[in-house]
């Protein structure tokens, strides 16, 4: 996985953990205060706007206590583009994979809840600009192409959705130099570094700065 612009392999494993993160994106960096010209270039980001934003809770469970893996509890603060002023109403809806790697047990609601699989999920940001999701660390994909991660998806008030960078685990496998060359920095870099323990449960946090946007 380079980022955001991956391309699933054509096998057996692809209908297992085939991911919406396969866009037409680029690797483009905005100047502060700049929207990007491809900010809207996103699949699947259609699956924002699967809940109604006004029956949802700042804080949910993606991840049941049956279900198998390391608990870990991904929590942060969304702010402004300014990057100072909190927040709130943002709806921020997120995926990942399951402890074996794969996007798995997905329903026939939508093409998205299907491709997405299990775990996944809505919240809407507080007074305060503050969302939490409580889950279980993810695995990598069984073909080892990237590290593991948790997509993230933004939709404000008025505004068209987008995505931000994925959330992943500073020093874990292939969070590496070439990784965080190759960031876009969209929210802000999505590398977080995890406190806790296996045993215990994981924390991390990943605040969001909102993108500029265009017109």
């Amino acid at each position: 996985m380079r980022l955001r612009r991956r391309t699933f392999v054509a096998t057996a494993l692809a209908s297992a953990f085939a991911s919406s993160a396969a866009c037409s994106r680029g690797h483009v960096r905005a100047l502060d205060g700049e929207a990007r010209p491809n900010l809207y270039v996103c699949e699947g980001c259609e699956a924002t706007a699967e809940r109604d934003p006004d029956g949802l809770s700042w804080s949910i469970v993606l991840a049941g206590p049956d279900e198998p893996g390391e608990r870990m509890r991904l929590s942060g603060r969304v702010y402004a583009s300014d990057g100072v002023t909190p927040r709130p109403g943002v709806v921020i809806y997120a995926h990942h994979t399951n402890a074996e790697g794969l996007y798995a047990n997905g329903s026939s609601e939508t093409e998205w809840s299907r491709r997405h699989g299990r775990l996944r999920g809505w919240v809407r940001t507080n007074a305060d600009g503050d969302y939490a999701f409580e889950t279980i660390k993810p695995a990598p994909y069984p073909d080892r192409t990237g590290p593991a991660h948790v997509h993230l998806f933004i939709q404000e008030v008025g505004r068209r959705p987008y995505y931000i960078d994925d959330v992943v685990f500073d020093g874990e496998f292939r969070v590496d130099a070439a990784y965080r060359a190759e960031q876009e920095l969209r929210g802000e870099s999505g590398i977080v570094r995890l406190g806790g323990d296996a045993v215990s449960g994981w924390t991390a946090v990943r605040n969001i700065r909102l993108e500029a946007h265009p017109g």
